[in-house]
């Protein structure tokens, strides 16, 4: 069978499941942290919000955490884990059913992100899975698509990178001449200039 696409690169949260099923009870703690503090800028519901869809140091820089809360909230979340079972999104199983091969590459503390892969036991989904953790490492999802591609031969034409956040995994495969997908089944970009789905029933027509 030929195939537009031979290989997808696939972002964690809030793409291959939701982080608001399990986000009050796994940040509880960081959660109550930053609302005793009272050191950040806006509203409290938007940083709760923003949590569960951004990386915690852009949310601390965009809300101007102190030094201090930044510091402490780090501190709390580069040592916490999610043992419970996450359900992934229902339409997953589709993208799981796909011949192409597949990577996954997720931005967050190393520790947290293994517990959700865990979680939802699709550790076996993915040829290779890459973890960027900011605390350990200035490597971005930029550099590991460029390192994936070299190590496999992946050919640029024939990879798809797929992700909710257009700032981040999306924008990536932009500069690199690579094509993106938006997945955004939470509906937060509506007005986004990438190739949109809100459901993996439509994946089909970019493979």
């Amino acid at each position: 069978m030929h195939l537009k696409k031979e290989y997808i690169i696939l972002d964690l949260d809030n793409t291959i499941y939701p982080v608001y099923s399990i986000g009050d009870e796994l940040f509880k703690t960081l959660f109550e942290l930053i609302e005793k503090s009272g050191e950040f800028e806006g509203s409290l519901n938007l940083v709760k919000r923003d949590i569960m869809r951004k990386p915690y140091q852009v949310v601390a820089r965009e809300y101007r955490f102190s030094d201090t809360l930044t510091a402490s909230g780090i501190e709390l979340l580069k040592n916490l884990e999610y043992t419970g079972p996450i359900e992934p999104f229902a339409d997953y199983e589709l993208v799981r059913k796909t011949p192409q091969q597949k990577f996954l590459v997720t931005t967050g503390f190393k520790k947290l992100q293994e517990s959700k892969i865990r979680g939802m036991n699709i550790q076996n989904d993915f040829a290779e899975i890459r973890i960027v953790d900011p605390m350990t490492s200035s490597i971005t999802k930029k550099d590991v698509f460029i390192d994936l591609i070299a190590k496999y031969g992946l050919f640029k034409q024939k990879l798809l990178v797929v992700g909710d956040d257009p700032d981040s995994e999306l924008k990536a495969a932009g500069e690199l001449g690579v094509d993106a997908l938006l997945y955004d089944k939470l509906q937060l970009h509506p007005d986004s200039n990438y190739p949109r789905v809100e459901d993996y029933e439509e994946l089909g027509k970019f493979l």
